[in-house]
């Protein structure tokens, strides 16, 4: 049974920080590509940023030089590093693992005030 499971979400004053953790189980984690997707009311999913399996990153313009993706294969786990955030990334934030197949998680809600 494949899980993905986030953390780390939650409240936030702008310019604030947090760390997202997503620990997968049932998939050979090292060879998927992972994946933060977000979630805002009323607006439609979308990729934060991507870590392939090779280890090379892609992100949304709008968190490049503000977010980091990275991963510990020997953990299963993926993070999501979020420095200087702003109201607008306030979302329900996604992990995402593709290969054959794709999975999420339950997702973690982030609220940044202003």
């Amino acid at each position: 049974q494949v899980q993905l499971v986030e953390s780390g979400g939650g409240l936030v004053q702008a310019g604030g920080s947090l760390r997202l953790s997503c620990a997968a189980s049932g998939i050979d984690f090292s060879s998927y590509n992972m994946a933060w997707y977000r979630q805002a009311p009323g607006k439609q999913r979308e990729l934060v940023a991507r870590i392939f399996s090779g280890g090379s990153t892609n992100y949304h313009d709008s968190v490049k030089g503000r977010f980091t993706i990275s991963r510990d294969n020997a953990k299963n786990t993926v993070f999501l590093q979020m420095n200087s955030l702003k109201p607008e990334d306030t979302a329900v934030y996604y992990c995402n693992a593709r290969l054959h197949y794709i999975y999420w998680g339950q997702g973690t809600q982030v609220i940044v005030s202003s």
